[in-house]
């Protein structure tokens, strides 16, 4: 009886972890056998510990290359979306305009929009032009498809923004530029870094917008479905479980940082 009433207690605290635990899986078994040392082509079955690809990281052909062109595009491609975004964002919460309402709804489509869809569009549109396809139009393909994300993120903070500061800052004889820059854009910032981070994953690990605007440039997500037909090399592994750990040491770092924060506002 006390067992059941402790499980009625820490019911969710349980489903929590067993679906955490479930949604890591994946990236811990990565992780293992990015110490595999296959026999064969195929990473798939564990065969023998070993350091080798640790060692040399780009000891396969082509792909540190391909993930510089990844690591490259998602960085330009997570500025322009956030600068844009961010604009965009402020633009529609701040201001009334002429279809207003039309830009609002916009800007979902590209989030509900299947990517198979929104992957041909674009390419119909760079083909109309006349544009050569690789890494401008995959990166002009990935800034518009980050858009969305970055625009939602910013808007639902600045929706929550309490006027009556930047009011206070201008009462006291704060210029608009000192206004926007010492109030409003650090209250809108944790807004901003959300839809940053969420740009850069989405770029980075994006294949079917990529796929079809590509040309001949291979990004890593690329590389990777291309290696797969031919045996998945350990590295793979291998760059995939350090852009996890790079990944989990970043939110670590925001965590430490707001609670410092949090203290010295107590």
């Amino acid at each position: 009886m006390a067992f059941v009433n402790w499980l009625k207690r820490h019911l969710v605290v349980i489903a929590g972890l067993i679906t955490l635990g479930y949604l890591l899986l994946p990236n811990v078994i990565v992780t293992v056998f990015s110490f595999n040392k296959p026999k064969g082509r195929f990473n798939y079955e564990w065969q023998q510990f070993s350091l080798d690809a640790w060692k040399q990281p780009c000891g396969v052909a082509d792909m540190c290359g391909s993930l510089s062109i990844s690591l490259r595009i998602a960085a330009l491609a997570t500025i322009g979306a956030t600068v844009l975004g961010t604009m965009i964002a402020f633009a529609l919460v701040r201001y009334r305009f002429r279809a207003r309402g039309a830009v609002n709804s916009l800007i979902f489509l590209p989030m509900a929009m299947p990517e198979v869809v929104m992957a041909a569009s674009l390419l119909t549109l760079f083909l109309n032009l006349g544009a050569q396809l690789g890494f401008w139009t995959i990166l002009i393909a990935h800034i518009m498809f980050c858009l969305s994300f970055v625009v939602v993120a910013v808007k639902a903070r600045v929706m929550s923004m309490d006027p009556r500061l930047e009011e206070a800052a201008r009462d006291l004889y704060a210029s608009p530029a000192q206004t926007f820059l010492r109030v409003t854009l650090p209250i809108a910032a944790p807004g901003i870094a959300a839809g940053a981070l969420l740009s850069f994953a989405l770029s980075f690990d994006d294949f079917i917008i990529t796929n079809f605007n590509a040309g001949s440039t291979v990004t890593f997500p690329m590389f990777v479905w291309g290696s797969a037909q031919r045996g998945t090399p350990v590295q793979i592994n291998v760059i995939g479980t350090t852009m996890f750990l790079v990944a989990v040491l970043l939110v670590l770092t925001s965590m430490v940082i707001g609670n410092r924060r949090n203290k010295q506002k107590a």
